[in-house]
């Protein structure tokens, strides 16, 4: 009986650096300093694996000129989280605590994926990836499962780049929905009456705790910006505060901004320099770093729910948009360069009475005019 040849596992093509998979998978086979490298192109149809096969030689070429051929193809996570944390540390335009921030996470990653620091990259698999997100989410807020993910990708990023690995496994992981946390602001009656409470307090910083939460409050300024206020930077005349923040890191997006002083915010400053009027200028408005103990308990007092420093941050958003302050100008004030994007999106659901007093002035009644004759409702195409 004659026995039939077995298959062939790969077969050539008449493309030098294109094989076909016995299952009938298109695969691309290159070379570096004396290491096959393979990958799948995904595909069954010829034309789209050539099509997919010149980009990969185009990438292939792009890595091997750039001097990363060299690189180990056993390069472990480990090794490439090393690399990516020199990268974050070479670049300045990354706060010191974000750094920090993301280096907590990528501790959080191998902690929770055991073994990963020593795993080669090529060998960490779409499945791998999917698998540790599953059960990561489970324990972490959605904000700190996006950013734990974000570090993933980085990490494995590093390899793609020096041409370890040619694609990165966790790019089909998804990220988690972040739903927008709800803002519940005291009444301007629970506001007035809560900095009234944290005056009257038994601690020798009662009054400098008010006096930040009010300034908190009448400026939006952001904790750390609030902490770095000095009398030179409050100009009466001009009506304005210029916050600097942090003399080393500066405000969040790095730039001083300029806000106005509102007449609370005046009365507030005017009453503290008057009495503190022997102090230099280069001294600090707000003689108190936090006030959070003496917000909780004066919240607690007046009956109100417990809001934070950057609660009062939002505060002052909500109080300038419900005034008839437009948002672009509001969005300047807090420090936000997406021309009021953030804002519209933080600051869309106000207040509930705000709503529906606002409410009370849509009608759909016709328009008199002067002369008391009725102006038709104009009619439209929706």
């Amino acid at each position: 009986m004659k026995q039939s040849k077995p298959t062939k596992t790969w077969e050539t093509t008449r493309l030098q650096h294109l094989v076909r998979h016995k299952s009938g998978r298109y695969y691309a086979r290159a070379f570096a300093n004396g290491k096959e490298i393979w990958k799948s192109l995904g595909t069954s149809h010829f034309s789209v694996a050539q099509a997919k096969l010149a980009e990969f030689l185009k990438e292939h070429r792009q890595r091997v000129s750039n001097g990363n051929g060299d690189v180990s193809a056993k390069m472990t996570f480990g090794q490439a989280a090393a690399i990516h944390l020199r990268n974050l540390n070479d670049n300045l335009s990354i706060k010191p605590r974000t750094r920090d921030y993301y280096r907590e996470c990528l501790l959080a990653l191998q902690k929770n994926w055991p073994g990963l620091s020593e795993t080669e990259i090529r060998k960490i698999t779409q499945n791998d990836c999917k698998e540790w997100a599953r059960d990561y989410r489970k324990n972490v807020s959605a904000t700190r499962y996006n950013n734990t993910v974000s570090i993933l990708r980085h990490v494995l990023n590093v390899a793609v780049e020096a041409g370890v690995v040619y694609s990165n496994a966790a790019a089909a992981v998804k990220r988690a929905p972040v739903r927008g946390k709800e803002i519940t602001l005291p009444s301007v009656e629970q506001f007035n009456a809560l900095i009234s409470e944290m005056r009257v307090g038994h601690s020798r910083d009662s009054l400098n705790c008010a006096d930040l939460a009010a300034g908190l409050g009448f400026t939006g300024c952001r904790i750390g910006e609030a902490r770095e206020i000095e009398w030179r930077d409050v100009d009466f005349d001009a009506g304005e505060i210029v916050v600097r923040g942090d003399a080393r890191t500066g405000t969040k997006n790095w730039e001083l901004r300029r806000v106005p002083l509102i007449p609370d915010a005046r009365a507030l400053f005017e009453r503290m320099r008057s009495d503190r009027p022997g102090e230099s200028l280069d001294a600090k408005v707000f003689r108190v770093r936090e006030c959070q103990k003496a917000l909780d308990r004066a919240c607690k007092k007046v009956g109100a729910a417990r809001i934070t420093h950057h609660d009062l941050r939002h505060l002052f958003a909500t109080r300038c948009i419900e005034s008839g302050v437009d948002i672009p100008t509001v969005s300047r004030w807090l420090g936000h360069k997406d021309g009021g994007a953030l804002a519209m999106k933080t600051y869309s659901h106000l207040r509930r009475e705000h709503s529906i007093t606002q409410a009370q002035r849509v009608t759909f009644a016709p328009v008199t005019s002067i002369q008391g004759e009725l102006i038709p409702f104009p009619a439209t195409n929706l």
